[in-house]
């Protein structure tokens, strides 16, 4: 079912993860713990009624390769991208297609966008950009390392992380590099698709080392450095701290959450640490104006407060679905798993309102929300428009 690796020697599987802690804990690998399947979907009534509104083929599939190819949107157009090299640029709205190309590259992050140009990561270290407008081709640039995370887009640059610790800004005009700072990286991490965030002439982006970090803007000089988790346990694996799930900025703070750690609150022009609690993620988190939504590492939705991280509600009926991130759409906290089903859950209650069948295949990526409208990529390379039917509720 799992699909996210760790680095050691290499590239390894999460499940092998899993297996090695099954291992050290004395379990026989013929042994199942039924605590560790995937919950069972159960009949429910609906609270409404959802409308597709348009699918489309982005590419073919990236099925095992857990990447970071989630849509994005410059309030206009759909932009998506395939691992076989293919972006798209679709009317949010209609569907309809404004262009298609093939960089055969091997995209593994993005794409981004501002609404003039459109950036993606490969697999093999390549940053590209297209026009918006058109799609044409306006750079190619090579960095240090495989690009996981989406780049962030603002201000005329572009700042990409990679899997060496590395956080590199390019010019969007030429590609060229403007600054680069790098973290050290554990002999022993997640492999995880984070991704930087761009807020307020900064740039705050988690680490390997479980370290949440902000860098100016411009001169890329580190602004402040906090450890969200000091690493704890007798081997390699228990001492797994990673930031996987890109931090959030709302309002004056940053929200991020480790890989068998802590969720907390940072101040976001200090660095000064709010809060915390403990909440292993290596999914992501979403934020509204007073609570925080996040998946977290048995695949439970889990809702908090902003102040101060107190639970209100947890979904155990999705544990080990493998759940994407959390995204906000209206009254509703909107996830999606490995079997390709997209849960809706009532924002102030956590009450199952609705489901549908995407496709056949997982959705790895956190879904896109434009105005009322939820976009769905699977790993097959299919985008997927859902709405709620507002004449269709319940009762009405």
């Amino acid at each position: 079912m799992f699909s996210s690796s760790v680095r050691f020697s290499g590239w390894l599987t999460l499940s092998a993860l899993l297996a090695l802690g099954g291992l050290q804990s004395g379990c026989s690998s013929k042994e199942i713990d039924p605590d560790e399947l995937p919950a069972e979907l159960v009949k429910f009534e609906p609270a409404f009624r959802l409308q597709k509104v348009w699918s489309a083929g982005v590419g073919a599939g990236t099925e095992k390769l857990r990447l970071a190819l989630r849509p994005a949107t410059d309030g206009q157009n759909i932009y998506a991208a395939a691992h076989n090299g293919r972006v798209i640029a679709r009317d949010a709205r209609t569907g309809k297609r404004v262009w298609t190309v093939n960089t055969e590259l091997p995209l593994s992050a993005g794409p981004a966008s501002d609404g003039k140009v459109v950036v993606a990561g490969s697999s093999n270290g390549e940053i590209i950009a297209l026009e918006a407008s058109s799609g044409e081709q306006r750079w190619v640039r090579e960095v240090t390392s495989e690009v996981l995370g989406s780049p962030a887009v603002a201000e005329n640059l572009a700042v990409v992380q990679t899997v060496n610790g590395k956080l590199t800004a390019l010019d969007l005009a030429d590609g060229n590099t403007v600054w680069s700072v790098q973290q050290s990286v554990p002999r022993l991490s997640v492999r995880g698709t984070a991704s930087p965030v761009i807020s307020r002439g900064q740039v705050i982006s988690g680490f390997d080392n479980g370290r949440l970090a902000s860098y100016d803007l411009e001169s890329g000089a580190e602004l402040w450095n906090v450890l969200m988790e000091p690493p704890s346990g007798r081997t390699e694996l228990e001492r797994l701290i990673d930031i996987n799930a890109s931090p959030v900025v709302a309002g004056s703070d940053v929200y991020a959450a480790a890989y068998q750690g802590r969720i907390g609150a940072v101040a976001l022009e200090s660095g000064q640490l709010l809060w915390s609690r403990e909440l292993s993620s290596y999914s992501g988190i979403a934020v509204d104006i007073s609570s925080i939504y996040v998946t977290d590492q048995r695949s439970e939705v889990v809702a908090m407060t902003r102040g101060s991280g107190r639970e209100l509600w947890r979904r155990k009926d999705v544990r080990n679905r493998d759940v994407t991130a959390p995204a906000i759409l209206g009254a509703s906290v909107v996830v999606g798993d490995f079997e390709g089903y997209a849960h809706w859950f009532d924002i102030a209650t956590g009450a199952l309102q609705a489901r549908v069948k995407v496709g056949s295949d997982r959705i790895s990526s956190q879904p896109l929300v434009l105005d009322d409208i939820v976009y769905l990529m699977t790993d097959a390379g299919s985008l997927h428009a859902f709405r709620v039917r507002a004449d269709k509720r319940k009762g009405d």
